[in-house]
């Protein structure tokens, strides 16, 4: 029998409850709405708040009306392209997630890195932590889905594995992690959006997951449920 490599985590005081708490407010808000009734500009519209959310997020001085119009800066502009090609590695992810996630910095870079720079870890260190991170989104593991897309995304963003994006590629492989399994099949969450309506304990929980072991990732996973449902408030469907 393999062991659950997420099972610590699942028992981690408050932190199952704040999951599952966000979980139904989300099944409540793509219910009630009605996945039918939904369409693709929609999407597109969530797409695209998110990826201006996270170019801001990177520093990006741009604007929603600048990145709406396609006149965003540089920044906005790696994230508009990433945003545009995110869905289309939803069934990469789940039968090689390396490779998803190496077409995700791959898309970013595309305009600022040489082309044997991009998709590839920057050391020996870097791919050995991108392929521990491909080993847990392979793993056989009861953890929800949204702790699995908080880790994947503060993994992402702390261990920087690639030369340039790594907020951009973190942030998209925890959108890419909703959309592929289950918890947003439509993508019309904004979870971009939500990190930067709570900027602050953001980038500080952030810091603590990167330099305060245990007791930094639990704070984490006490953040990103809030930060999820920032998102689902962001949503296009909530007008």
């Amino acid at each position: 029998m393999s062991v659950d490599p997420l099972s610590w985590l699942v028992s981690l005081e408050g932190v199952p409850s704040a999951f599952a708490a966000t979980r139904d407010g989300i099944d409540a808000l793509l219910r009630d709405r009605g996945l039918r009734r939904t369409s693709p500009e929609q999407t597109a519209t969530s797409l695209l708040r998110g990826a201006h959310a996270s170019a801001v997020l990177e520093g990006s001085t741009s604007t929603w009306e600048e990145v709406e119009s396609g006149a965003g800066d540089s920044v906005a502009a790696d994230a508009v392209r990433l945003s545009t090609e995110l869905l289309s590695q939803v069934p990469v992810l789940g039968r090689a997630p390396l490779q998803a996630l190496a077409r995700l910095h791959a898309v970013a870079s595309a305009t600022s890195l040489p082309e044997e720079q991009r998709g590839r870890p920057r050391d020996a260190a870097a791919a050995e932590r991108l392929r521990g991170l491909s080993e847990l989104l392979l793993a056989d593991t009861s953890a929800p889905a949204l702790l699995v897309a908080a880790l994947v995304h503060a993994d992402l963003a702390t261990a920087a594995p690639f030369p340039s994006h790594n907020g951009l590629v973190a942030r998209a492989a925890e959108r890419l992690v909703l959309v592929a399994r289950g918890v947003d099949p439509a993508s019309l969450t904004v979870p971009e959006a939500g990190h930067l309506a709570l900027r602050a304990a953001y980038e500080s929980n952030l810091r603590g997951y990167a330099t305060g072991g245990d007791s930094g990732v639990h704070a984490w996973l006490l953040y990103a449920p809030e930060a999820f449902a920032a998102g689902a408030d962001a949503s296009p469907l909530r007008g």
